[in-house]
């Protein structure tokens, strides 16, 4: 009997147009389904529909059968074997010691002390996270809430796993080591996961079905090799898929299509030789600096480690920066500080030529500097996206993207990556001359990426600077002037985006990992683009 069955279901909010269309489809014991498609198309909204504690309030209609049985007609205990990890663990974790995140779902219903004991240990054991025990929650990288996060849910021994979008805030390494961390639960215990994504690179080599949902439909749906042949006419799709994926379609699409890193290099290094591509020499940043940091230390508490450390770096005029780097390297901290949010207990931050500290009142963010930061939802203050704008002095018109068409939309309601975009048409609002951004693209789908790349490209050509704290590699690549590496709170390396990706081992880009030995300084697919159209 399969886990789930979906038939003709359509969900739509109070207010608003059906989110989820006449949406039917099985899950079997044992698949690991990756649901993938634009931002808003509905994928946030359909997983929670699986989960009925999560499931939203709304115009619903047609079934959702777990085992057999209506979810809404599911006890506690049958409801506990539907797992769900969200994309902010933050917003996951509800107590202050992670022993007590482990146990608190057995606690809620009232397991047995002795077998709470054995299952937190057993898992936190098989995680090799035992040494955060007796930590503070709060105290924890994102990469060790998200897997405490994990924890607290295998506990309860789910039948299924629903995960939406949990690499969103971890770093490259961080959120490879997850998402194996997945594959292996699916592997050896036979765990069924469901997971939405839009970094995809590491989803779609484990995945053994592919989901593909568009203005809340299922568009395709099916093994994932096929399912990807499938799309490959479809160009905002296709533009989410890996690397090797989309390699595959600009040099031809012939045989097989690899689905990841090493079946892209056979497959690149096969059908053409080793030769040199000409690429212009890229030329750095210089002249007028806009923010400069010299030395700085920071520390969030006085008998705390340093959280900023001997951090220097220097960001000019009419640049777009990216900052990259493991969670809790700093780079956060770094952007709290240029935008005088936190105070550095040694060194000096100047900002437009001027030290930080000289800035009076709020001298300091009138048309100078405008933050968003990484949580998106702390920028709304009103009941209506429509109201937002209004308050902000700002029409959709002067916003970079469409979003009229959620006007009257909460902006709670929003799609995560919905809510990204609105976010940083706020932040312009104050029309700022550096505006920084903290993860501006979680969230985002291939094409609403482009449309935040394009807008920044926009801002830099009006005269702004710009700089980026980002996991997402292949948006820095395509839209830094340089991207700088953040190691232990201290800025290690600044350079131009084909030196600083070529020479990366791991926070470097899928092209540049495929095409490394075979053609160098190829970083994106359009590189790759005009590498075929040299060898033809």
């Amino acid at each position: 009997m399969a886990l789930f069955e979906v038939k003709n279901l359509t969900f739509g909010y109070p207010l608003s147009g059906p989110v989820i269309d006449g949406v039917s489809f099985t899950v079997e014991q044992g698949d690991f389904i990756a649901v993938c498609g634009p931002t808003g198309s509905g994928k946030t909204t359909l997983l929670r529909l699986l989960k009925p504690e999560l499931s939203p309030l709304g115009n619903k209609s047609g079934e959702v059968l777990f085992e057999g049985v209506k979810t809404e007609d599911l006890t506690p205990a049958q409801s506990s074997l539907i797992g769900f990890v969200g994309q902010s663990p933050e917003h996951q974790i509800v107590t202050d010691k992670v022993w007590h995140e482990v146990v608190f779902g057995m606690e809620n219903l009232r397991f047995p002390q002795n077998l709470m004991k054995r299952r937190a240990a057993e898992i936190m054991s098989y995680f090799g996270i035992d040494t955060l025990f007796d930590k503070n929650t709060a105290d924890l990288s994102g990469g060790q809430k998200q897997m405490i996060s994990l924890a607290g849910v295998l506990v309860m021994n789910p039948k299924v796993l629903i995960l939406d979008e949990p690499t969103s805030q971890l770093d490259p390494v961080s959120a490879s080591e997850f998402l194996t961390t997945l594959k292996k639960l699916n592997d050896e215990l036979g765990l069924t996961i469901i997971i939405t994504e839009h970094r995809l690179e590491n989803v779609i080599p484990l995945c053994n079905k592919l989901c593909i949902v568009e203005n809340g439909r299922i568009t395709a749906f099916g093994e994932t090799r096929r399912t990807v042949a499938e799309i490959a006419g479809n160009e905002r799709i296709a533009a989410s898929m890996p690397g090797s994926v989309r390699i595959y379609g600009i040099l031809g699409a012939k045989g097989e299509c690899p689905l990841n890193i090493a079946e892209g290099k056979r497959y690149f290094s096969e059908h053409f030789r080793r030769n040199s591509t000409p690429f212009k020499e890229e030329k750095a940043p210089s002249g007028e600096k806009a923010v400069e940091l010299k030395n700085v230390y920071f520390r969030y508490e006085k008998s705390a480690p340093d959280v900023l450390h001997n951090t220097s770096l220097t960001v000019y005029k009419n640049e777009i920066l990216c900052v990259l780097g493991a969670n809790g390297s700093g780079k956060t901290s770094l952007l709290c500080t240029i935008a005088g949010l936190t105070a550095p207990y040694s060194g000096s931050v100047e900002i437009l030529g001027k030290n930080i500290r000289k800035y009076k009142g709020q001298s300091l963010y009138n048309n100078c500097i405008s933050l968003l930061p990484q949580d998106a939802q702390t920028v709304f203050l009103h009941n209506t996206l429509e109201e937002e704008f209004m308050k902000a002095g700002i029409t959709f018109e002067d916003a970079p993207y469409d979003l009229s068409y959620a006007a009257k939309n909460h902006p709670y309601d929003l799609s995560g990556g919905e809510q990204q975009l609105a976010a940083i048409a706020l932040v312009l609002a104050s029309k700022p001359q550096i505006l920084l951004l903290d993860e501006p693209t979680k969230g985002l789908d291939s094409l609403a990426k482009q449309k935040v790349r394009d807008a920044l490209k926009a801002l830099k050509r009006q005269g702004l600077t710009v700089i980026v704290v980002t996991h997402d590699v292949e948006f820095a690549a395509l839209c830094a002037d340089r991207a700088a590496m953040f190691f232990r709170g201290e800025c290690v390396c600044v350079d131009t985006p084909y030196k600083f990706f070529s020479q990366n081992i791991f926070y470097t880009t899928s092209t540049a990992r495929i095409t490394s030995g075979v053609c160098e300084n190829l970083i994106n697919p359009d590189d790759v683009r005009r590498y075929a159209e040299v060898e033809k």
